[in-house]
């Protein structure tokens, strides 16, 4: 009797292990996604919330097993927050590798080259999913955050697409296009030419960032820069209409007027000596580059032909002869 008993239980006890091992392969194996969902881990859910908001979202997955895996594969404590898809298919080690992994979905935002710190800030406060604070800060608090010297952070921020995770700082956008640009601004530097009229690289900025408003052709950037540069050394007045632009802020309605040339701003280059006291927006790399390596020749003026393209002329007549031809062309 006490034979039959034991091999009973040891039956029995087979069994059972056999039925885990098989349940246990199958938490392994076996899809527990059957459509594709997003799940949200917040900074400090604990593993049970974790499992509880993936229990919520119909996920077939054994709640023993789902921490007996994790703890075997040293997961258990290492789950990141952030935003998750997971798709159809998934087995429970593979949705523990992507969190522990941290592959939350990603967001981007994206600068076009050209644009001010106004547009800029302009798209990050209608971007979703981003925690907003920069709208409530000044110009100089801005500037103050990203550790940038000047009052006004204007064309200090690289034209890129920045990728994020939902419910990054619009700060830390803005600290990752500051420091883009740092680092180009630095390397272009380092490889530019000779007796440029810059004392640092603050005013190659400048200068790029005139160049980038003044023509979106890649062709032309150079020998722009080579204009504005010759004007410099000379002692002419830059007269590049965006910075007169940029200093009417809100007053610019689409069109300059004559007044509007003689209106005196710390951007009006018709009036003021030099570079203005800022960039008027962001230039990319090529604008940069063009300002570090400005053309050879001796054009002092160019007038755009209506094509996206410009004619440049090295004598004051010649450029006005190239105008009056523009102005029968629209006509």
């Amino acid at each position: 009797m006490r034979y039959k008993l034991t091999v009973g239980i040891s039956l029995a006890v087979l069994a059972f292990l056999v039925w885990l091992g098989i349940d246990y392969y199958n938490a392994l194996n076996k899809p527990a996604i059957q459509h594709e969902l997003v799940i949200e881990i917040e900074k400090g859910d604990s593993f049970a919330t974790i499992t509880r908001k993936l229990l919520a979202q119909d996920i077939a997955i054994n709640p023993f097993w789902f921490k007996a895996i994790a703890f075997q594969k040293g997961m258990l404590s290492n789950l990141k927050p952030g935003e998750y898809k997971l798709t159809p298919g998934l087995t429970i080690p593979q949705i523990l590798t992507i969190i522990a992994e941290g592959r939350a979905i990603k967001y981007a935002i994206t600068f076009p080259e050209g644009w001010s710190l106004k547009e800029i800030l302009l798209a990050i406060g209608q971007a979703p999913n981003l925690q907003k604070s920069l709208p409530n800060l000044s110009l100089a608090e801005i500037a103050s955050q990203l550790g940038i010297s000047e009052k006004n952070p204007e064309g200090w921020f690289f034209p890129d697409t920045y990728y994020f995770e939902k419910k990054a700082s619009d700060v830390s956008i803005l600290k990752r296009a500051h420091k883009k640009m740092q680092e180009v601004l630095q390397e272009e530097w380092q490889h530019r030419e000779l007796d440029l009229p810059y004392k640092v690289p603050y005013e190659a900025l400048i200068m790029a960032s005139i160049v980038e408003k003044e023509t979106g052709a890649k062709s032309e950037r150079a020998t722009i820069a080579g204009v504005f540069i010759r004007r410099l050394t000379k002692g002419m007045l830059l007269q590049t209409d965006p910075t007169v632009i940029y200093g009417m802020g809100d007053k610019y309605k689409g069109n300059i007027r004559a007044n509007d040339l003689t209106t005196p701003t710390p951007y009006n280059t018709y009036v003021i000596q030099g570079l203005p006291p800022t960039p008027i927006a962001m230039p990319g790399r090529d604008a940069i580059h063009a300002a570090l390596h400005p053309d050879k020749g001796n054009s002092l003026y160019f007038v755009a032909k209506g094509d996206g393209s410009h004619q440049f002329s090295e004598t004051l007549a010649e450029h006005n002869r190239a105008v009056n031809n523009f102005q029968k062309h629209k006509r």
